[in-house]
């Protein structure tokens, strides 16, 4: 295994860590206060590709790999998690479903300006009955003439309120089951097509999640997503591709959230030291940083795996059910070793702390890991 960048990614690595660190960290209250990401941000965000991270440059997008993803995806995640999820749920799950299955027309018709970020991607798979259940699905999507006519409701979609084009999975044939589901391409001005209600949450603020509502939905036929039936193995898919990268982001915020823990505890001082002399505090710190070190190791083994085509599903989910709990563990231990300043809301840690939660949810909650890997295993041994 080499996990050695070349010099393309380590130059983009830079950029994006410099753009991190001068713009984006500027505006980070800004972002937590008025659940906003800038504009400017946005653009400037455009205009570095990071919009294109999945997308083949043939397509207008960067054309890199996983693990160099995983690279870029580190530094983004040290940041704002608002900013953080806006970008990695348009460059994961909102469009490695195109990239991977879809059609040459399809590829064609949206990749360009998913790349260029003129278009946002999301993925709505979640129902009010059927989240961990994925195969529960009540959205239904019914073939008349030369197009499908989708009724139902998806909600905590990421995106959904700046999103264009989504991928949505329905039910073609309920006597089916699991194999009875479809993915499809349905874009936010198709007829019958709405965005809902905006659901509040307690942290990400500036990325925003909402119900999306298809009353008669009108979809083409040229828009289903790989084969008839094949939806709910599409979405596995899809939600496998993109563990790596969410394990690089939270990598990413785990870092940052040492870096402050490290810097603060040296220069703090009580009883006449600095309180990274104290046993207890620096060992939470060597704790953290032992976490850190396993997690990057980790996701780029997993990263270097997708690159060299070989089968993750285990591995995949033991790393999103891996990084999730270090990025909780580690935001635990930060708020500790900054004490009572670690819980004011005019400083950062408080925003990583919240924001970590969430990171044991979205994309599959810990407990759907866990079930996979056992399942795994049971095949494995079997």
């Amino acid at each position: 295994m080499n996990f050695n960048l070349d010099e393309e990614i380590r130059f983009l690595k830079k950029g994006v860590r410099d753009f991190v660190q001068t713009e984006v960290e500027a505006v980070a209250m800004d972002i937590e206060r008025e659940d906003k990401i800038p504009e400017r941000i946005i653009e400037m965000s455009k205009e570095m590709g990071l919009f294109g991270l999945s997308i083949p440059e043939e397509f207008g997008g960067l054309g890199i790999g996983m693990v160099g993803k995983c690279a870029l995806y580190e530094e983004i995640g040290a940041t704002h998690n608002g900013y953080t999820t806006l970008i990695g749920a348009h460059t994961g799950i909102g469009t490695v479903g195109i990239v991977e299955l879809g059609s040459e027309e399809q590829k064609q018709k949206y990749l360009p300006d998913l790349a260029s970020g003129e278009k946002i991607g999301a993925f709505a798979l979640t129902e009010p009955s059927a989240g961990s259940n994925a195969s529960a699905l009540k959205t239904t999507a019914v073939r008349k003439d030369n197009k499908y006519i989708l009724n139902g409701t998806k909600h905590y979609i990421t995106n959904a309120t700046e999103a264009d084009v989504f991928t949505v999975m329905a039910v073609t044939d309920p006597t089916k089951g699991a194999k009875g589901i479809t993915s499809f391409i349905v874009e936010k001005n198709f007829p019958g097509f709405k965005v809902g209600a905006v659901e509040p949450k307690m942290g990400l603020k500036g990325s925003h999640s909402a119900e999306i509502i298809m009353e008669d939905c009108e979809v083409p036929i040229e828009n289903v997503l790989g084969e008839e039936g094949q939806g709910y193995v599409n979405a596995l898919k899809i939600l496998a591709n993109g563990r790596a990268g969410l394990a690089a982001r939270n990598l990413g915020s785990s870092q940052k959230l040492l870096d402050l823990s490290t810097t603060y505890a040296i220069e703090r001082q009580q009883f006449g030291v600095s309180i990274i002399d104290h046993q207890a505090v620096g060992h939470m710190l060597a704790e953290m940083a032992v976490a850190i070190e396993a997690l990057r190791s980790f996701t780029y083994r997993v990263a270097w795996m997708v690159d060299e085509g070989q089968k993750v599903i285990k591995e995949a989910a033991m790393l999103k059910l891996y990084g999730s709990e270090v990025y909780n563990s580690v935001a635990d231990k930060a708020v500790q070793v900054h004490g009572g300043i670690g819980y004011i809301s005019d400083f950062p840690i408080e925003r990583f702390f919240r924001d970590a939660r969430i990171a044991r949810i979205y994309e599959g909650t810990s407990e759907i890991q866990k079930n996979i890997i056992s399942g795994q295993l049971k095949k494995e041994y079997s």
